[in-house]
């Protein structure tokens, strides 16, 4: 600990003897300062021992006393030194009592103590408290190291609480927590998750101090890795702010645990040729090739049932008017990994965390090509990945609902009452296969892409492929391709309809809505059935189909319903 006024009046070669503030000699000193001014305040930065001979003070005018110390209390001055034997004879009663009202410690340095000597005291002995700091934050570095080979971050966290005397715990890179010591503090780190997700939105590295669940708490909190984005979070909890020795502890905690969590990029490119490698040997049909490829790293995962996931950005969302709006923001189509970060890698750290919590085994592969770029995972059926890949496109499907509501689009609606462009660069679609197995492995895959092209169609975020036929095949028919189909088979009866010659087009709806039910359809219309009869021997006339195959009925009902699909 650093020199207090205690441990320099029981240093025997000073001959110090205390003359008022006994009760507080257990202060801690930080520099003995001459200073003859009649004001040294300007000039104190707090916690100086202050020697003075009263060389210019009128040391018996006891108001002059009591505004004297008053001041040095108030620049936080912890002792004062008075030379007796130079000026005065003795410390004079009104700078007593004045130090005696204030608490401030009074000091009486006899003739042969130079205040020299009271300053190679105070830096000895300061110089030998950074020492003992220093040799102690080696120790503490050496012995949490060991702790890190040995028992790895359970054990680097355990030691650490042990040299702060407090607690500590470690958060993934999605803010969870990850392991706790002692196992008590798991309920104070899980209150602070909230500022844990604040300081990963900041540059790396970055730190900060909040306060904590418990009132007599001080939390200290430090990003983990090398990267833009932290890979993991340290929190460090004490009663007061640590020591030096503490520090040095903290900071090579910080460097340790980066070299734990982060792997290095060499090995992290590694395991994701071999990642890439076992995917393409599972989708040409060699799974024993894969499992041999695969190995311990993702062996087990292909010992049970898994699911492919298939995710990409999501794209902007066009209206098939002939006029195209721009965005929002007035810029052109959507390019994935905008401003507000990209959707694949926050998407790649959420499900490795989560596979990484529950003890699973997760491929992941990332693919780029002229088309854009996709993310494809390989996950446990059942398991926290794919678990966390529906929590995530619900989380942003929730925002996208909340931010309509909070915010109407802007630009309006196309011409027809579709929806004009949409764009979120945080968004993503998601499509995920049934359970398969490795000689299924591409048929799974073929699924996640049919599962995230009619999540793109239905114009939600996520869907499994086993969900794809509760909906309605309606929402397939909203692509360009069908519609213009559509619009071309029906145009000769609309180009009739508008001479004002018949309603041909409501007829035929009417008609196949029927089934065929003259008498039912006519109904519908307020005509008779002869007249329906005539209009849909108009129909095949002037279309040159004949409406008794069925093959041309299922082809004008689905392009009526596209031409009136929203």
């Amino acid at each position: 600990m650093p020199p207090t006024l205690a441990s320099l009046v029981h240093h025997s070669a000073l001959k110090l003897t205390v003359r008022a503030g006994e009760d507080r000699l257990d202060v801690p000193v930080r520099w003995a300062h001459v200073s003859e001014l009649a004001d040294p305040v300007p000039y104190m930065e707090g916690g100086e021992l202050l020697l003075i001979t009263a060389l210019k003070l009128d040391a018996e005018d006891p108001e002059a006393m009591r505004r004297y110390v008053k001041r040095l209390v108030g620049a936080g001055v912890v002792g004062l030194g008075f030379a007796v034997g130079v000026n005065y004879e003795e410390i004079p009663a009104a700078l007593v009592d004045a130090a005696r009202d204030e608490g401030l410690p009074l000091l009486e340095v006899p003739r042969r103590t130079p205040f020299l000597a009271i300053s190679k005291a105070v830096s000895a002995a300061i110089a030998a408290d950074q020492y003992r700091s220093v040799t102690a934050g080696f120790a503490a570095q050496r012995e949490l190291t060991r702790q890190a080979l040995t028992d790895g971050p359970e054990g680097l966290l355990a030691a650490l609480a042990s040299q702060v005397n407090g607690w500590t715990a470690l958060y993934d890179a999605s803010g969870a927590v990850v392991a706790t010591a002692p196992e008590w503090a798991g309920r104070r780190a899980a209150r602070i998750t909230a500022d844990v997700e604040r300081l990963r939105e900041r540059p790396a590295p970055a730190s900060s101090v909040v306060a904590g669940p418990e009132d007599d708490d001080r939390v200290e909190l430090h990003t983990l890795g090398t990267g833009r984005r932290p890979r993991a979070a340290l929190a460090v909890g004490t009663a007061a702010a640590p020591g030096t020795a503490e520090r040095y502890a903290v900071h090579s905690a910080i460097a340790l645990l980066t070299l734990t969590t982060e792997r290095s990029r060499s090995l992290h490119a590694a395991e994701q040729r071999i990642g890439a490698a076992v995917l393409r040997m599972l989708l040409a049909g060699e799974p024993e090739h894969a499992r041999t490829v695969a190995g311990d790293l993702y062996g087990g995962l292909l010992d049970a049932p898994f699911r492919l996931v298939v995710a990409e950005p999501a794209a902007v969302r066009m209206s098939v008017d002939s006029h195209a709006h721009p965005t929002a923001s007035g810029a052109g189509p959507a390019t994935p990994g905008g401003p507000n970060g990209d959707p694949l890698a926050a998407l790649t750290e959420i499900v490795e965390s989560a596979a990484a919590r529950a003890g699973e085994a997760v491929l992941v592969v990332p693919e780029a090509d002229g088309e854009g770029q996709r993310l494809i995972v390989l996950a446990a059926d059942g398991g926290a990945a794919v678990a966390a890949c529906a929590d995530h496109a619900a989380e942003l499907e929730a925002s996208r609902a909340g931010a309509a509501r909070e915010q109407p689009a802007q630009g309006g609606a196309g011409s027809q009452g579709r929806p004009v462009a949409v764009r979120d660069e945080d968004e993503l679609v998601i499509g995920v296969s049934a359970p398969v197995g490795p000689i299924a492995a591409a048929a799974g895959y073929k699924q996640a892409e049919q599962a995230l092209s009619v999540a793109r169609r239905r114009g939600r975020l996520y869907a499994e492929h086993e969900q794809l036929a509760s909906g309605s095949v309606l929402p397939l028919l909203a692509d360009d391709a069908v519609r213009a189909f559509a619009d071309s088979l029906l145009r000769p009866l609309y180009e009739h309809d508008a001479t004002g010659r018949g309603d041909l087009v409501a007829s035929l709806r009417a008609w196949l809505s029927r089934h065929g039910q003259w008498d039912a359809a006519a109904a519908d219309l307020g005509v008779h059935r002869h007249t329906l009869r005539y209009r849909m021997r108009r129909v095949e006339e002037i279309l040159g189909r004949s409406l008794d195959d069925p093959d041309v009925r299922m082809e004008l009902w689905l392009a009526l319903k596209a031409t009136t699909t929203e």
